[in-house]
């Protein structure tokens, strides 16, 4: 298996911290960003789909936190909830639903908890 282009490595950090994902070139399909490398396709950028994105949104700040947003004291969970704000994830549809979901709090609590930082 021949070794992976030096540019497709050199980015799957930046790809992972965006929820993105990096192709190969014999994968990349309709809405993949092109990579090329000397006028050459090497691979291709897939972006997040919004849900994605909030999901690796919720894995970040569960892995900053050190636990599953459900397991976080009410204090942790308030600086989660904080820390998602900060990142952009309320900004995606159903986010608060899909964020109290994963704390196992309900809508109103985000809510709550939204404003005790504002």
């Amino acid at each position: 298996m021949p070794a992976r282009h030096p540019l497709l490595a050199a980015i799957e950090p930046v790809a992972e911290a965006m929820g993105a994902t990096i192709v190969e070139r014999s994968k990349v399909r309709p809405g993949d960003i092109p990579l090329t490398w000397d006028g050459e396709l090497v691979g291709g950028f897939r972006p997040a789909q919004p849900q994605d994105g909030l999901d690796a949104l919720i894995a970040a700040v569960e892995s900053e936190m050190g636990a599953a947003l459900v397991e976080l004291t009410r204090e942790d969970k308030q600086t989660a909830v904080a820390r998602l704000n900060e990142l952009g994830a309320f900004r995606y549809r159903k986010a608060v639903e899909d964020i109290a979901d994963a704390l196992g709090v309900s809508r109103f609590t985000v809510y709550n908890y939204l404003n005790a930082r504002g």
